[in-house]
């Protein structure tokens, strides 16, 4: 039987985690499972309460959205701990990458008896984590959503894109990929590990994350209509069809424009390109299916 330590972000999904946990931890707890709680005060916060846990043996639990999902797991990269998900954010796309039930009762299951195995994580700038990293377009829009507080959910990414698009101007991404270094007039340019972004949007559909690679996906730049188009298209990953998407892969890739962009991982935007990341392949141990 697991002895857990649960590592909460109280306000993600308008504090749908905690609520999320309250009945996830009745069911553990029923089952004879051990259960500690910690509150994070912040993403750094979360991963110290999460490396202490898992020096005590305890398999951590990340609970809430793709950021704190996505900086606890990164905090156990190296480590011998076991990591569970409980999505309870707006995203959940590392969770839906993975295929994680929602239910308490299958998530409870699957974390008491499930197995633990290796998963690949990306690191960032000297900063590990699960998902991907994206910048252009994408990245605006994440930021944009992040502002909104009249929209939640999928609503909040609609009108975050719908902004990123009309104010965009036409930029010139420098990608080294594996040394190999190229030029792109392009929209965005995501590093995956995980096929998934942006609430349920399969920009990389091809992505693992056991196969030691990064899905480099580059959306190039086309007339406004068509790029409207596209946006469309990564609802079911029918986007990588088109001539103006080239999709590449790698070990670690170099990320900078001609001028001014933040970039995103995992949901949060860290800082500003140039940005560097590379995969870890099967860094961490991560209860899935």
């Amino acid at each position: 039987m697991r002895t857990f330590t649960a590592v909460v972000n109280p306000t993600a999904g308008d504090a749908s985690a905690a609520r999320t946990l309250m009945a996830l931890a009745r069911i553990l707890r029923d089952a004879g499972a051990s259960l500690q709680v910690e509150y994070s005060r912040s993403l750094a916060h979360a991963g110290e309460l999460a490396r202490a846990a898992a020096l005590r043996g305890d398999a951590v639990l990340g609970v809430g959205g793709d950021g704190i999902v996505g900086g606890v797991g990164g905090a156990l990269a190296g480590l011998d701990a076991e990591y569970g998900i409980v999505p309870a954010g707006r995203g959940n796309d590392f969770a839906r990458q993975l295929g994680l039930p929602i239910g308490p009762r299958e998530l409870a299951e699957l974390l008491l008896h499930g197995r633990s195995r290796p998963t690949d994580l990306i690191e960032v700038n000297g900063q590990a984590g699960l998902g991907s990293v994206y910048t252009g377009v994408d990245a605006l829009a994440n930021l944009y959503a992040n502002e909104t507080r009249l929209l939640k959910g999928r609503m909040s990414y609609t009108f975050g894109g719908a902004r990123a698009f009309a104010t965009w101007r036409p930029v010139t991404y420098t990608v080294t990929l594996d040394g190999e270094r190229r030029e792109h007039r392009a929209y965005t340019v995501v590093a995956a590990n995980s096929g998934y972004y942006g609430f349920n949007r399969r920009v990389a559909p091809d992505a693992s994350v056991d196969d030691g690679l990064l899905d480099v996906v580059i959306i190039r730049h086309m007339s406004p209509l068509l790029f409207a188009t596209v946006m469309r298209e990564l609802e079911t990953g029918a986007h990588v069809r088109r001539p103006q998407v080239e999709v590449l892969r790698g070990k670690e890739i170099r990320i900078e424009a001609s001028r001014d962009l933040p970039y995103g991982c995992d949901g949060e935007l860290p800082g500003r390109l140039p940005v560097t990341a590379r995969v870890l392949p099967g860094a961490l141990r991560v209860i899935r299916p």
